[in-house]
């Protein structure tokens, strides 16, 4: 009998790769990628005059032919007429007529013709095939993927060979059948998968029946290889510079490096060239920043940012690793910044490090610097300069017992405050008595010793110092569960967590000692089960007190989801301490009592909140609570309040929330009710349609004390093409937590969870 080709020989692509108008390769990937899978059986015979005839193609997968009439022609020629089918693999050519030639090879598939694969189906009048030199035709096209239901056209699909096709007069949509808001145009598509390489001849992108983009010429890799080419353009406006344009340029440099080259054109400033080079080598990775803004117009003079970040393995164990920072002036980010993070930037680090790590036992040396970025009217203190500081640590388990060490030495250097020299040795042994899942108990006991050589500046007349403290700590807690089917009416398990933390510090008068890199730690409930109330080595707490502090917990026995959690602390001390950096609010034993609650009530409902608050003067010194709506994505209220005695009064308030019909608003408002001013303000409006979205962005923060920024973002986004316009999307994120893009894939499946 006859035997059918294998069809998965006819053409082949690879499914990934990554170019700005993405859609253009899904077309291709899917038009002509036939995945090669293991043969399926044939499918029953659904009309009783069916003739079902299969064979072996030359790779051994069988092909096999349905149709209600199969017939030999004279000479070589098969004909089968009425539904036919032919099916290899995962692939289906579906027609009213086929004509095959044995000898020839030559296959003509008439009368709605169908190709169908898993991720695409191809449909036209005709296609003409010889499955010898893989050469052929199909006109008048279409085309549907399953994926993102894509569809679209041609005229003509050449099929040169295995490795070459041509499409002329292309077109590609995101939009359903009937809807031709915006159309990707080729006049012609080239594959060439010898080179694994693509190209689009006069492209443009219409949008309601107008042209917004061209180019008169595009190449794009058909693999994971990257190539060079423009970018999307983006623009938007702010009230310090104007409107702004910027045209990205990616530069493909070699398989390991490239760049990005970003004039951006600011109005009332100049142009701006931004610089970023990428380099990947097999012992080492970096990334390098160079950003430019000659003669700016608005402040008068040269603006410029550099920064260097390079992590290296020199092998045997070392590494190394650079982080530098530089800008030209105090408010270059907050003139040419327009997002919240980059304006708040004070501190730009400078250091440079060489680290060993030998297993149970590490070392590091770091020389380090910053560059302080001072608002006149809020001047900070500038950090002090490390030249060097060396480290050794130590971790190893000996007998159960774990020993550690931490040590440093630092040469701490600074252009008006004192200057000295620190070295510090913390060895520490902990041995758990009780570890068990329903309970622990672990002493621990160490020995902190620091040695201070003080030298330049010393205005104060600063001796050389050293101190020698011994610190003994006792942590234990126990762990009790019990089912709780009566916790809004599900299956559910309450645990009850006690713990109990004792550190022993006696005092020593430090007050003669330099404060370099030191401070007084917050107190929360991080650090009331630390051994010390400090960050850095510069002091060293007396202490002896207990911390006390109990845990509730409330777990979705299904899923595992803690819905509640409720933690209550206090430290009581048995002598008050002695040593401080902030001077204590009373003299009393009794710390502040916290109380933290945090979970997910529903499944759109959740919370956090934490209270500190202070039983010797019976009031709150803090407060902060955060309640969280989200039925659905796209549905979205968070409001919050803060709150610090004599210090911060703040409300934040955001949404994602319909307007009406696709209209969509998105707003945020962080007011501070202490200074009478809105820390940020930001309002918007969305509007979804099915293949493309619009945003337009209003936003306003503060960069320094009396100024502030304003930007506005107009988008369009047309769905898996292309974005047009300032992109508004990370100021939103970051900006309205929990925030949902709508027109994503990922919001059409379900939030799992509670009920």
């Amino acid at each position: 009998m006859v035997v059918l080709c294998d069809f998965s020989t006819l053409i082949y692509l690879p499914r990934t790769m990554p170019f700005r108008f993405s859609p253009v390769a899904l077309l291709v990937l899917g038009l002509f990628s036939l995945p090669a899978h293991a043969a399926e059986a044939g499918l029953p015979l659904k009309f009783d005059k069916s003739i079902k005839r299969h064979s072996s193609s030359p790779d051994g997968s069988p092909a096999f032919i349905k149709a209600r009439r199969v017939e030999a022609k004279k000479g070589d020629q098969l004909e089968a007429t009425g539904d036919v089918e032919l099916r290899q693999n995962n692939q289906v050519i579906r027609a009213e007529h086929l004509l095959y030639g044995q000898v020839s090879k030559d296959v003509l598939a008439e009368g709605d013709v169908r190709f169908e694969q898993p991720d695409v189906t191809v449909m036209g009048p005709v296609l003409t095939l010889n499955l010898d030199t893989e050469i052929g035709e199909m006109s008048q096209l279409q085309f549907e993927f399953s994926e993102n239901h894509a569809r679209g056209s041609a005229q003509t699909m050449h099929i040169q060979g295995r490795s070459n096709y041509t499409l002329d007069d292309v077109t590609y949509t995101t939009c359903p059948a009937g809807n031709d808001d915006w159309l990707l145009r080729m006049s012609r598509l080239d594959i060439d998968h010898t080179e694994q390489l693509g190209v689009a001849r006069h492209a443009r992108v219409e949008f309601m029946g107008v042209p917004i983009l061209y180019t008169p010429w595009m190449d794009f890799a058909l693999d994971d290889r990257r190539r060079s080419g423009l970018l999307g353009p983006t623009f938007g406006s702010t009230s310090k510079g104007g409107t702004e344009l910027t045209i990205p340029y990616y530069w493909n440099i070699a398989p390991n490096m490239d760049a990005t080259i970003a004039p951006r054109v600011i109005a009332k400033r100049g142009v701006q060239f931004n610089n970023q080079f990428r380099y990947l080598m097999p012992r080492y990775v970096g990334e390098l920043t160079y950003d430019v803004l000659p003669d700016d117009r608005a402040a008068g003079i040269n603006r410029t940012h550099v920064a260097l970040l390079h992590k290296q393995n020199l092998g045997a164990g070392f590494g190394m690793a650079l982080d530098l920072n530089r800008v030209s002036d105090d408010d270059y980010f907050r003139d040419l910044s327009s997002m919240v993070s980059g304006t708040s930037q004070i501190n730009l680090v400078r250091e440079g490090m060489l680290t060993y790590g030998g297993g149970w036992w590490s070392a590091a040396a770091r020389v380090q610097h910053y560059q302080t970025l001072q608002d006149p009217q809020q001047p900070v203190a500038i950090p002090y300069r490390r030249q060097p500081q060396l480290n050794l640590n130590a971790n190893k388990t000996w007998a159960e017992a774990n020993v550690a060490l931490v040590s440093e030495y630092t040469d701490f250097r600074h252009d008006t405050s004192v200057n000295g020299q620190r070295m510090v040795v913390n060895p520490a042994v902990s041995y758990p008595l009780l570890q068990d899942l329903g309970y622990y108990l672990t002493p621990k006991l160490g020995i902190h010793h620091t040695q201070y050589r003080m030298g330049v500046n010393n205005t104060q007349n600063l001796p050389d110092s050293s101190r020698t403290l011994p610190i003994f700590s006792l942590d234990g807690g126990m762990v009790f569960e019990r089912d709780w089917a009566a916790f809004l009416g599900g299956d559910y398990v309450q645990t009850l967590e006690p713990r109990v933390f004792y550190v022993y510090v006696p005092y020593r008068d430090q007050s003669q000692i330099p404060v370099f890199d030191s401070a007084q730690a917050p107190f929360s409930f991080g650090q009331i089960f630390t051994e010390n109330r400090f960050y850095g080595n510069d002091r060293v707490g007396d202490a002896n007190m207990v911390t006390l502090a109990l845990t509730s917990r409330i777990i979705d026995n299904e899923d595992g989801t803690e819905r509640l959690r409720v933690t209550l602390g206090e430290r009581f001390s048995f002598k008050a301490p002695q040593v401080n950096l902030v001077a204590p609010t009373d003299s009393t034993n009794r710390s502040d009592i916290l109380v933290g609650m945090d979970g997910r009530l529903t499944r759109a409902w959740s919370m956090d909140g934490l209270i500190q608050y202070n039983p010797n003067q019976s009031q709150t010194e803090s407060y902060n609570v955060m309640a969280r709506y989200k039925p659905e994505p796209g549905k979205l209220m968070n409001i919050g309040y803060r709150f610090t005695r004599n210090t911060l009064r703040q409300t934040d308030i955001s949404t994602q929330w319909p307007i009406a019909g696709r209209w969509q608003g998105v707003a945020r408002l962080n007011y501070s009710l202490q200074d009478k001013r809105a820390v940020e303000a930001l309002a918007g409006v969305e509007y979804n349609q099915s293949c493309w979205t619009v945003r337009l962005v209003a936003q306003s923060f503060s960069t320094a004390t009396s100024e502030r920024n304003t930007g506005f973002f107009v988008q369009l986004e047309l769905n898996d093409l292309v974005r047009i316009g300032s992109d508004p999307l990370d100021v939103l994120r970051d900006s309205i937590f929990g925030y949902t893009k709508m027109n994503s894939t990922s919001t059409q499946q379900p939030e799992s969870g509670l009920r």
